[in-house]
């Protein structure tokens, strides 16, 4: 008996979207294995920025770096003080971007424990909140407010050094803080809304390069044999002299850099950045008699 040709027909379909689905399903899988392949290169190219950045940053618009942040408003600098002030240095800050699942992340303790363990490595390194609430503590004392802040400079454990604008806003929420670091690293500038001008930028090493000649270099460590009252020490410094004060921003350890002109401790006690940073604002704000 002759077997009919619809069931014959329908066999050929059945095999035909067998053979269909195997071969998309293998086309998926070497796709995976390219993005897997291009992964490694993606990661150089992030820690890389402090090379890519020289003689771009002094170009005017246009630049493919550039990015405008909605959200990053300017605060009004006070243009009448033109005395010397302040200068802040962060160093050692976990400030570390890596792809989890199909993602760019900024990489921190409390959501990304799991991925850093299988990585190797400690989660408690990985704290930018440390940052965050140092950056809040500088921009918003009145020593900023009263225009005698110059600068803000930030250095991250993989040695990428950006600028922070002291009129910038930052952010008061961790989740917008995280999305504006993520973006500054891989943009390497933010700029104003409506402006050209750039809040945050990543420039070259070293930080030194950035400081006025009539500086005087301060760290900070716990662990220091001089233990100082910072009121009566800024007391001593004359107001010809900028004062540059670097800060660790690290979750542990001490901050190992040689242009330190003096190590000094201003408790007995361990203190966090945010509360090291107030203390040395509240003892310049008594001596420029700022209110």
């Amino acid at each position: 008996m002759v077997r009919p040709y619809a069931i014959k027909g329908k066999k050929r379909k059945n095999r035909g979207e067998k053979y269909d689905k195997e071969e998309q399903e293998h086309e998926e899988q070497v796709e995976e294995e390219e993005e897997e392949e291009k992964e490694p290169a993606k990661r150089a190219a992030i820690e890389k920025t402090t090379e890519e950045v020289e003689g771009k940053e002094e170009e005017e618009g246009g630049e493919a770096g550039t990015d405008e942040l909605v959200g990053i408003p300017i605060a009004p600098p006070d243009k009448k003080n033109n005395k010397n002030g302040v200068i802040f240095v962060l160093e050692k800050a976990s400030l570390e971007v890596a792809k989890v699942g199909k993602s760019f992340q900024l990489l921190n303790s409390d959501d990304h424990a799991n991925f850093l363990r299988k990585n190797n490595k400690n989660p408690a390194d990985y704290r930018p909140d440390i940052t965050h609430q140092a950056l809040l503590s500088i921009l918003d004392s009145p020593v900023n407010k009263a225009g005698r802040l110059q600068a803000v400079y930030v250095r991250t454990e993989k040695g990428v050094l950006f600028e922070v604008k002291p009129h910038v806003r930052i952010p008061r929420t961790y989740k917008r803080f995280s999305g504006i670091m993520l973006q500054l690293l891989q943009k390497l500038n933010i700029t104003a809304v409506g402006k050209r001008e750039k809040l945050l930028r990543v420039i070259k090493n070293p930080v030194t390069n950035y400081f006025p000649v009539n500086s005087r270099k301060i760290g900070f460590s716990y662990s220091s044999d001089k233990l100082v009252k910072m009121r009566k020490y800024v007391d001593t410094v004359g107001d010809d002299v900028n004062l540059v004060f670097v800060v660790g921003a690290m979750a542990h350890g001490k901050i190992e850099v040689d242009y330190i002109d003096d190590f000094i401790a201003i408790s007995g006690y361990p203190l966090s950045a945010a509360m090291c940073i107030a203390r040395i604002t509240e003892a310049l704000a008594d001596k420029w008699s700022i209110l």
